[in-house]
């Protein structure tokens, strides 16, 4: 399976978490519109179609890739 690059995942993580607060904060037509960008992005890169979904395989991608950077010692 191809994965995007941990930095990328991380930056689109964010980036969707903080625009979906903002949006329950300000309720603003371009808050939605960049929300629904990201999520697009996201969705895109994970394989998935729903924000939560990819927000939840893009952790679980994050979490395996740290895992491969930092393997246990014995």
């Amino acid at each position: 399976m191809i994965t995007a690059h941990p930095s990328l995942l991380r930056e689109l993580v964010e980036r969707c978490e903080t625009l979906r607060h903002r949006l329950a904060a300000d309720n603003r037509a371009e808050t939605a519109r960049q929300l629904e960008d990201a999520t697009y992005t996201l969705c895109v890169i994970t394989g998935t179609r729903q924000l939560d979904t990819a927000l939840s395989v893009a952790r679980r991608q994050l979490a395996e890739a740290m895992r491969r950077e930092r393997p246990l010692r014995h």
